[in-house]
């Protein structure tokens, strides 16, 4: 056990772009809105920070378990009611490209 562990999860920091879970195959996730879709980890983990440093819950899924190199069809979601508060935000920033 970890000095982690000891810490009240209010203090604990939310994870990196890099540690950022998929989820696969989860039903929990089914009535979730997808905002985009991705052919790789990096970049949806990316776009996923810009969603949770808004505020704007959001999770990444894929129905079949990924390559080893962290590719293939991954889903960058969000609860229905925030649906399009995350696409206006994501459209602006497909606008700085």
């Amino acid at each position: 056990m970890g000095l982690r562990d000891w810490l009240p999860s209010s203090w604990r920091p939310a994870p990196g772009p890099g540690q950022t879970p998929v989820h696969i195959d989860d039903p929990a996730f089914d009535d979730w809105e997808v905002v985009r879709d991705f052919g790789e980890m990096r970049t949806a983990r990316a776009w996923h920070q810009a969603l949770a440093e808004a505020g704007i819950e959001a999770v990444l899924t894929a129905d079949w378990p990924l390559d080893r190199f962290g590719r293939g069809d991954i889903a960058l979601r969000v609860p229905g009611d925030r649906w399009s508060e995350a696409e206006l935000l994501l459209s602006n920033l497909d606008d700085l490209d």
